[in-house]
């Protein structure tokens, strides 16, 4: 009876680690717009900071504002680079 305890118990490991892959390496078009749009809310929340340091998160925000601050700034430089020539 331990032998199919664990083979079941090894079985949904399984399954769960497919899941995960699966979830991971799908396209992220078409239907799946509003779970790409909660990922990426969650990612510049920092919601994958450690919620107890609170320094880390507000230090994590700051840094991925900065970077989409940056890339715009850059983007409308190179835009009006392109443009004048």
């Amino acid at each position: 009876m331990t032998g199919h305890h664990h083979d079941d118990e090894r079985q949904r490991e399984a399954k769960a680690i497919l899941n995960r892959v699966r979830q991971e390496t799908e396209p992220q078009v078409g239907g799946h717009t509003e779970a790409m749009l909660f990922r990426t809310r969650d990612h510049f929340m920092a919601r994958d900071a450690d919620p107890i340091d609170r320094i880390e998160v507000i230090g994590t925000r700051i840094g991925r504002l900065a970077a989409i601050v940056g890339f715009i700034v850059f983007a409308v430089l190179l835009a009006i680079q392109l443009a004048s020539d």
